[in-house]
């Protein structure tokens, strides 16, 4: 049955207006043998049955918004400036740019996320800190980035490697899937460094790890020179970058969606970067395989001077 072109749908204290929730976003992915397309009511019903799980990585955070409201083959909005005709309880939050401001949406309950779908915000990209410490990051982030889309063997090595690393100088980290090519690693802080010292940490760290395996890892920000080898990029981790969201969407057939993992799962030999959509997320999500990791953010100091210890070495 063909949805309202409008409707009031109440969640929590508020009532979200929707529109045309029969407009197809994406396409149906790869093996879909002419399923349905991704339209905008299901990315509203996934983001609101997702809501509990995801929140917890959005409170307090900016956000960048991949907004694509004429579907994947239509105009991609990248907006950060919240639009003067969003609600009023939809919390804002005012940061600095070089010769101004930029006032960011937070989504910090789950009528702010399906308002943000209903906006066909696909894909939600946050901060690596809070509000109102938004100079203090409490996440790092690598993002481990293939040389080919099929070559997923080597983003788990690279993974490994990572999360070996980071805990051999003290720092808890998960891995999730980014619904694209890749894998992120990301750490967890205390958001007590500047963003400056956290990604000179990431840097470090990073080329540490190449320097210890040249031929498979590389920080080479230019394609041309990094050849057949990964990329570890650690660019998310300066002031005002952004990283896609756990749970959030993918702006590609098929509704791919950046799930977290846990760290076993990397051997499971059929798992890829898209293995999660918006039709088995859920279920992934209830197995919490981050659980506590929010709650072991260490200082980046003793990592660092362990990590200086080991480059010695």
């Amino acid at each position: 049955m063909k949805r309202d072109r409008t409707r009031g749908l109440r969640v929590g204290a508020h009532t979200v207006t929707l529109h045309r929730q029969d407009k197809e976003l994406l396409p149906a992915g790869p093996g879909a043998n002419g399923g349905p397309d991704l339209t905008k009511g299901d990315l509203v019903a996934y983001y609101r049955e997702i809501a509990p799980h995801m929140l917890p990585h959005l409170r307090d955070r900016p956000l960048m918004l991949e907004r694509l409201p004429d579907g994947l083959d239509g105009e991609r909005i990248m907006q950060k400036n919240v639009p003067a005709y969003f609600p009023d309880w939809i919390h804002r939050f005012e940061v600095a740019k070089e010769g101004g401001t930029v006032l960011h949406a937070l989504c910090d309950d789950t009528a702010t996320l399906v308002y943000l779908a209903d906006q066909a915000a696909v894909t939600l990209h946050r901060w690596q800190s809070r509000a109102p410490h938004v100079d203090r990051p409490d996440r790092l982030v690598f993002d481990l980035d293939p040389p080919g889309e099929d070559d997923f063997e080597a983003v788990r090595s690279a993974a490994r490697l990572v999360h070996g690393l980071l805990d051999e100088v003290g720092l808890a980290s998960g891995v999730m899937t980014t619904g694209s090519r890749g894998l992120h690693v990301v750490a967890v802080l205390r958001g007590r460094q500047t963003f400056d010292e956290v990604r000179d940490f990431a840097k470090d760290a990073a080329d540490t790890l190449a320097a210890a395996h040249p031929d498979d890892l590389t920080t080479a920000q230019r394609k041309e020179d990094r050849g057949e080898r990964l990329y570890l990029d650690v660019q998310r981790n300066g002031y005002a970058q952004t990283a896609v969201v756990p749970y959030t969407v993918r702006a590609r057939p098929g509704g791919p969606v950046a799930t977290p993992l846990a760290w076993s799962q990397l051997d499971d030999p059929d798992l890829t970067a898209r293995s999660w959509t918006v039709d088995n997320a859920l279920g992934q999500a209830r197995t919490d395989p981050w659980a506590g990791l929010a709650r072991r953010g260490r200082a980046i100091g003793p990592a660092a001077r362990k990590l200086a210890g080991l480059r010695e070495s």
